[in-house]
Order: structure tokens, then sequence, then C-alpha cells
């Protein structure tokens, strides 16, 4: 078995990172880590001479989950290999979205004008990608932050929805309840509602499931 050297371990966690479109920093936020695990300061020691430091097997073992990528695949990565895309999704602007003819009625992705991104183990049926295009959802996206959403999974309290309004507005909340009727809608990473919602005024209800950030 070949021994990957410490520059080829890093190189594989900015090669990963790249993939997914994605900083180092936010790839260790969505592994569930300090979103300082990966800079490149942590990757030395502040010693005299530097010492070279490695990110834990937990740190990776944790990356490679959240990322559906395999040993073998990281190892390919380290040794300078492009892999192949595993899957792509529709890609549309947040802002142009909400312009008519791109939903069928169920909320999945319809019309000509969507764009194609890979997304490495996304390709869920249906499921299509929304870059934020506006500051309006900051701090939680930032412009040029891609969120992926799937239209196939029931929202719940607690979710990050898009939600597609009978007046045509398209909005990305949180949903803070939902009953046969009415829907309580929060700002994102909120839990107070800021406006309910009669579901005869609302078309569809998407579950956000990632987010590129």
């Amino acid at each position: 078995m070949t021994t990957l050297s410490h520059a080829q371990i890093w190189s594989a966690i900015d090669a990963l990172a790249a993939r997914l479109g994605m900083a180092p920093s936010a790839l260790a936020r969505l592994a569930g880590l300090d979103p300082t695990s990966f800079n490149r300061s942590k990757r030395v020691s502040s010693e005299t001479p530097p010492r070279p430091r490695w990110p834990s097997t937990e740190s990776l073992a944790k990356v490679l989950l959240a990322t559906d990528t395999s040993l073998a695949q990281f190892a390919a990565l380290a040794q300078g290999e492009v892999l192949p895309a595993q899957g792509h999704l529709p890609l549309l602007g947040f802002d142009a979205a909400a312009l008519d003819g791109h939903f069928d009625a169920m909320g999945f992705p319809l019309g000509e004008a969507w764009d194609t991104a890979a997304f490495p183990g996304l390709a869920e049926d249906g499921a299509y990608a929304l870059e934020i295009t506006g500051r309006a959802l900051e701090p939680i996206y930032r412009p040029g932050d891609r969120i992926v959403i799937s239209p196939g999974l029931e929202a719940r309290a607690g979710d990050r929805v898009v939600v597609k309004m009978a007046s045509g507005a398209l909005v990305a909340k949180q949903v803070a309840s939902l009953t046969q009727t009415h829907l309580a809608l929060a700002p994102l990473g909120d839990q107070t509602p800021d406006h309910t919602l009669d579901l005869e005024d609302v078309v569809w209800v998407s579950r956000i499931v990632w987010a590129s950030q």
C-alpha cells in the first residue's frame, strides 16, 4: 500500500473541497469540524523550525462521511488524480427561480433555463440547486453559496425550506410548525415565526438538504 505524504494528504483535502465547489473552511463546517481546522496555518506548527501537522484520523473520517467519499477516492485525489463527478443537478439563480415557468405544481424543476452543475453524491431524483444571488439571506447564506433542494422530501418543523407562494414569491425560511391547514415560517436560523400562512396560499414547500458555503 502506498504511503501518503503530509503534502499529499493536505492536497487531497484541498482537492475534495474544490470538487464540491467550496473552500477548505466550508468543507470543515460541512463535516462538523471547526471552520479553521483545514486552514493553511494549521498545517505546520509555530515552532522553529516548523513541524508538519497532520489532520486527525477522526477529522478525515468525518470529511469522508460528510462528502460520501471512499478511502480509495481520497487516495486518488492525494496522488493528483481527477475524479469524475458522481452526479449533476439542475442549477439556477435564486432570483431567477422566482419567475414563472421553472417549476411544476409539485416543485420539481421544469423548462430549459436551467444550467447544470456537478454535486458529488447529491444527484437525487428531482433534486436541484439554487445559487444565492443577493444578500437577503445573510448571514446564513451569502452571494455565491449554492443550496440543494429536494422536493420529494416531506418538510418538518425545524427544516430549512424553499417556499413558493400563490402570489408568485419564492422565499427561503425555516419551518416553525406545519399543520394540515397552516404553515408557520421563521427566519433562517431562528425558531420564532415571523408569519403564518394558510396552506391554500402556498403552492409548494421543498426542503433544503445541503449547502455549499
